[in-house]
């Protein structure tokens, strides 16, 4: 079998995603509130922008646009790259980790999100936002809406709070597998489907088989999908042991 996670495997995965669904970027979904067929493609920028921006070129000459989540640490927030997806159409979200950045001070971290946001308003007027799970910290960033509200300031929606997950089925590439909850710390939903994915094979094939709710959320992280073999292989290796640490910490928890 051919290596998972490269370009060329997700190429064929957003073919399938097209021919198939309707795709929309989360604010469009937002705003539709479709009750047919949907496809939600978000993208979570964590680390290497360039890749995102690579992902971004491949879904846009397909006619397809997405939501990437940047965070505002030095390795995903890149100007250049967020003018660039912007540019080819996609929407762009903040991706929020104050609350552990600030090391649980709530005034600080609120703070600190609104000045964020703005910043990232000074590229691209952001509508929705999503929590960066921060699996090394004990701060859930979520736990901040807690005491303020986002909507406050112009946002419409947030993923895990404003997603009726018992009827958009949630799949995720977290832990470079797919919904693979004993490696992931919060990036979970409450959901009643019991759909097994071994592969991005695997999802393509039941893509194209109908074998998949009518509405979908799909979260990538591009920093983990190359063709070149040094980057896939250094990738494979380092997830490897966050999954060892993570599927430990998780044990921990429980």
């Amino acid at each position: 079998m051919k290596r998972d996670f490269t370009l060329d495997v997700y190429s064929e995965l957003i073919d399938a995603i097209g021919k198939n669904y309707p795709v929309l970027t989360y604010e469009k979904f937002t705003e539709l509130n479709p009750v047919g067929r949907s496809y939600v493609l978000r993208h979570d920028v964590d680390l290497l922008p360039y890749r995102s921006v690579e992902i971004a070129r491949l879904e846009s000459g397909k006619g397809i646009q997405g939501t990437y989540y940047f965070r505002i640490v030095p390795q995903s927030f890149d100007v250049k790259a967020i003018r660039e997806i912007a540019d080819m159409g996609h929407e762009i979200g903040y991706h929020y980790e104050d609350l552990a950045l600030c090391n649980g001070n709530f005034e600080k971290a609120y703070e600190q999100f609104q000045r964020n946001l703005e910043k990232i308003r000074m590229i691209y007027p952001v509508r929705t936002i999503c929590m960066h799970g921060s699996p090394l910290s004990k701060w859930d960033n979520r736990k901040l809406w807690d005491v303020y509200d986002y909507r406050n300031h112009g946002i419409i929606s947030e993923p895990y709070f404003d997603t009726d997950f018992k009827k958009v089925f949630y799949i995720t590439d977290t832990s470079r597998s797919w919904n693979a909850g004993q490696y992931s710390i919060r990036d979970k939903v409450n959901d009643s489907f019991r759909i097994g994915i071994s592969s991005t094979y695997d999802l393509i094939e039941k893509i194209r088989n109908n074998e998949l709710p009518m509405q979908v959320m799909q979260n990538v992280h591009p920093q983990r999908w190359t063709n070149q073999l040094g980057g896939w292989t250094k990738e494979l290796i380092w997830q490897n042991v966050k999954n060892v640490a993570k599927g430990i910490l998780n044990k921990l928890k429980s």
